[in-house]
Parts: C-alpha cells; sequence; structure tokens
C-alpha cells in the first residue's frame, strides 16, 4: 500500500499560512480540516477526534480558557483596578505583596484551588499591585527593579503551589509520590502524608517570604536609596506588629 502524501497538505498549509502572517488560528483550522478530509477520515471522524483529544487533555483546555478571561479581563481595567487596590493600603511593598500571596497560594492550594498560575494570576494581578506599592510610595517603577519583582513572584507562585498542592489528599502530585515510594517498600496513606507535608510547607513558603522581603529591601535601597530601604523595614515590622 502506497503511502498517502495528500495528508501532509496540512502541514504545507501552515508553513505558508506562518509564512504570510496570516491569523493563526485560522490557519490551524483550515490545515486540521484539509487533513482530516484527505486522510479520508471525513468531518465525523474529524469532530470524533476532536471531542477525544478535547476530553483526554481537558487539563489544558481550561488552562486555554483561563488565559481568555485573564486577557478579557486585562483588557477591561483588571490591572489598573489591582494597582489602585494595593496604593491604598499604607506602607505596602513589593515584597510585602510576594510574602501575602504565597500564604494565600499556600492555603488555597491546600483545598486544590488555582488561580491560573504566573499567566493567570501573578502576571495580570500580583504584578501590577507590586507596581503600584512602589508607586504609592512615592517612587517611579525602576524596569530592572520590575524585573527582579517578576522573578521573585514566579518564585514564590512555584514553591507555595509545589508544596501546597499535596496537602491536598488525592492530587495528581500526591498521587505520583505515592506510586513512586510503593515499588521501593514504602505503602504510604495519602492522608497521612499530606498531614506529614504540612510542616515541609509551611515551612518552605515562610523562608521563601523571609528571603524575598530581604531581598525587596535591598532592592529597594539599590534603586532608591537608603531611605527607601527604610520605610521597606518600617512597614516590614508595622505588618509583623499588626
Amino acid at each position: 500500500m502506497e503511502p498517502n502524501y495528500l495528508v501532509l497538505l496540512g502541514i504545507v498549509i501552515v508553513i505558508v499560512g506562518f509564512a504570510l502572517r496570516l491569523d493563526a488560528i485560522l490557519i490551524i483550522i483550515v490545515a486540521a480540516v484539509v487533513t482530516a478530509l484527505v486522510g479520508g477520515i471525513g468531518v465525523d471522524g474529524f469532530l470524533t477526534t476532536l471531542g477525544t483529544s478535547f476530553v483526554s487533555n481537558r487539563s489544558m483546555a481550561i488552562f486555554i480558557i483561563v488565559l481568555l478571561v485573564t486577557g478579557t479581563l486585562e483588557r477591561n481595567g483588571l490591572k489598573t483596578a489591582a494597582a489602585q487596590l494595593i496604593g491604598k493600603v499604607k506602607n505596602a511593598t513589593p515584597g510585602m505583596v510576594i510574602a501575602l500571596y504565597g500564604v494565600m497560594r499556600l492555603v488555597f492550594a491546600a483545598f486544590n484551588v488555582s488561580f491560573g498560575g504566573v499567566a493567570g494570576f501573578v502576571r495580570p494581578v500580583i504584578m501590577p499591585m507590586e507596581v503600584g506599592a512602589i508607586e504609592a510610595s512615592g517612587h517611579e517603577p525602576n524596569d530592572e527593579y520590575v524585573e527582579e519583582l517578576k522573578g521573585m513572584a514566579s518564585g514564590m507562585e512555584n514553591v507555595a503551589w509545589f508544596f501546597g498542592q499535596v496537602l491536598f489528599v488525592g492530587t495528581a502530585g500526591a498521587l505520583l509520590v505515592q506510586s513512586t515510594l510503593k515499588p521501593l517498600g514504602y505503602d504510604v496513606e495519602l492522608l497521612r502524608m499530606a498531614i506529614i507535608e504540612i510542616p515541609v510547607a509551611v515551612i518552605a513558603v515562610a523562608v521563601t517570604a523571609v528571603y524575598y522581603i530581604i531581598k525587596d529591601t535591598r532592592l529597594r535601597k539599590k534603586y532608591y536609596g537608603a531611605e527607601a530601604a527604610a520605610q521597606a523595614a518600617t512597614a516590614t515590622t508595622t505588618g509583623k506588629e499588626a
């Protein structure tokens, strides 16, 4: 049986479409439909394959939906609202914002509630709040400083979610740990593992929060002078006393 080279027509459509800078979504849809027709699976087979792929990769589909919703909210003033909100908080600093986000992220992760990660929450909500905290202190956002804050916020997201998701019994992370230990002779119960993980997660987030607060204070001193660093230290002390 000779191979059907016509099925490669979809690849040609993708290459030509991107070369001509046409709409990406339209290119992919046309290429998929053409491949299905010349491949002999027909419209019914194409829709069946599409539905099966959607169900088997529904987590990725949810991620795409979250991005679309986040983009829509950004277009309608989400960043501005987040910046204005933190601007009303007295003596707020980017380090404090990151630390509080880590605590909140850990609590919600323990209940397996995700905010969409870096793309879905950190970028459109946390980063504008950090920039708003800089502006509320009377300073202009420094590009290098903001880039440092992006890395710190993303790092807090990774730490809080990594350790927090195992606190919820039955998550993919918990099941992975259980399935990995079982062949090694360790039959671990999910509930017991979650209980043991609680102090580990709390310490991890606490250490990360303290580290980022200290790092933020040093960065403020570097970019805005000793007075800004002293202001950040005062704000941190006030927050602890409260």
